[in-house]
This record gives C-alpha cells, structure tokens and sequence, in this order.
C-alpha cells in the first residue's frame, strides 16, 4: 500500500516528511477548493484570468484535439479550454490524471454532461503510472497536455525534471505541454497565500494526520500540532510544516509501530516552488521542449507557458 509505505519512510526519517500528493483525499480536496476562493491565494485567480483572456490563443497555437491533465480536480480553468477547443472541432478526447478519485469522478461527470462530443478518460493514479497509461493510447492528431495550478512547483528540482521528460515522452513532436507556474515575489504575498487568517490551510495541512488516523489506524493527536508556512528565498520556495506542540508517541496501528516526537519537532509536509522566467525555459529545454510562448497575468504574479515538444509538424 503505497500510503502505508510512505508514512511510514516519511515519518521515521530525520526531518521528518510526508509526500503532498496525500493531502487530496476526499475532505482534503474539499478544503482545497475552498481555499482557491480565498483573497490571499492570488493563483487560482491569476492563473483564470489568463485563460479567460488567452484561451483561445492558446487552443489556436496548437489545435490540440486529446488533451492530458495532471491533476484534474475540478477541472474549472479546464473548461475554458475545451470551450474554445470545441469552437474549432466537434470531437474532443480529455484525459485526466489524479490520485484523487471522487475529484476525478466529479470533474468527468460534469464534463461529460457539458460536452457531448467529449471523450472522457480517467486515471485514478499518480502522475507516474497515469503518464505510462496514456503512453499506451492509440496516437492522436495533437495532444495538449496540461499541468496547471504551479503544480510542477511542489517537485523537487530533480523530481521536477524527471516528471516533464516522461510527459515529454508522452508527446509526437509538435505535441505540446501548457505549464502553469507561480512566479517568484515579494514574501509577504506568497506567506500570506498558504497562511489564511481563518485557518483553511492550516486545515488541509493538519488533514493529513487525520487521514492517517482514518485510513492506517492512529491514534495522533491532530490538536499537538500547528501548521507554519514560510518562505526560504535561497531555493525560492514556500515551505508547510506541522510542528509537534509538545513532545508525545503515537501509535499507528496498520504499521505496527510508533512515531515520536520532540517538542517542536517538524513534518515536512509541501515544498510550493516559485519560478521566473529563465527557470521556465531551463526546464523546458532540458526536458526537449521549446518554450513557444508565456502569458501572465495583469500582476505579473503568475504565467502559463506553451511548451512544445520537438520540430512542430
């Protein structure tokens, strides 16, 4: 069980951590939503402003036929993109790809009911196995993939790198992949987004002890716990922390082991990588993919980036 297995590696390490991809459970994903609707988290509006603007623009700069999401959820910004997609063709293929399967079954029904002439296919996976799946589908004219939201920014640099080569390898040339990206500013704005002063994301940050309590059987003590967010300039990301309140052992039951804490020890929980635009096209060039063409939105707080795999067709 690959939850089970990365609790227990994540929580027995020093520093302690635990892989962000578990945070979207049914409640987590729930919480997430909410927390785009916030005023501090500028990058769900950012990132829709751009593509109420340049939707189009973009769909005509490939007229992309099969599109492949990496993290679906709701599939809101989505929508935008099939809208004018369906202005240049009567029959679309959407693939999605998301560890969470309610999102992943609420995003496919609703855009089933939306769209009659789309195609719709689900990978309930991570990133890795549903990239191989979609390796196996019969070729389509042009694929756009799609991977929104400055996703790409909870990866590692190394990991990072290593997810745009197998997307790349999903790709024909002049396929192309559109990358959303939170952009490097001022710290008390990017502290402020993953700090609310209602506690949403201190919420969906805690939620995740919760679930290893639901799902393998613990008995942590979600209250010991405080959630802290902070930005390190030198790797350019913004850090999620729960830190212990006070020292304690917790048994989890499905691992037959115990976890201890001192006081004011830390999980680490998500690295938010922040990006400017000599970073972007470092990646896309070492992934073999050239960086076509950005947007940003009117703040210059966020951009999404065409890129393009090979010699276009």
């Amino acid at each position: 069980m690959p939850f089970a297995e990365d609790v227990r590696a994540g929580l027995t390490a020093t520093p302690k951590t635990l892989p962000a991809k578990y945070f979207y459970d049914e409640l987590g994903s729930v919480l997430f939503e909410a927390i785009t609707l916030l005023p501090e988290y500028y990058l769900t509006r950012a990132e829709a402003q751009i593509f109420n603007r340049h939707g189009q623009e973009m769909i005509d700069a490939l007229q992309p036929v099969r599109f492949v999401e990496l993290g679906s959820g709701s599939a809101t910004k989505t929508r935008i993109l099939l809208d004018a997609a369906f202005r240049r063709h009567t029959e679309l293929e959407y693939v999605a790809i998301d560890i969470s399967k309610s999102a992943l079954d609420a995003a496919a029904r609703s855009l089933e009911d939306r769209y009659p002439g789309l195609r719709v296919l689900g990978y309930a996976s991570d990133y890795a196995e549903g990239l191989a799946r979609v390796a196996e589908l019969a070729p389509a004219s042009r694929t756009m993939a799609l991977f929104l939201g400055s996703n790409i920014g909870n990866f590692e640099p190394d990991q990072a790198a290593l997810l745009l080569a197998a997307i790349r390898k999903t790709l024909a040339p002049g396929d192309g992949l559109l990358l959303g990206t939170d952009l490097k500013k001022d710290r008390t704005l990017l502290e402020a987004a993953y700090d609310d002063p209602i506690g949403l994301t201190a919420a969906f940050n805690l939620n995740v002890l919760a679930r290893i309590n639901r799902e393998l059987d613990g008995a942590i003590d979600v209250r010991n716990f405080t959630h802290r967010a902070l930005y390190a300039a030198g790797p350019g990301r913004i850090e999620m922390h729960l830190l212990a309140k006070e020292a304690a052992v917790y048994p989890i039951r499905a691992l037959g082991t115990d976890i201890r804490f001192a006081q004011g020890e830390s999980i680490h929980t998500e690295s938010s990588y922040k990006f400017d635009l000599d970073d972007i096209a470092r990646m896309a060039g070492a992934a073999d993919l050239a960086l076509r063409q950005t947007w940003k939105d009117d703040g210059g707080k966020f951009a999404c980036s065409l890129l393009v795999a090979g010699p276009a067709r």
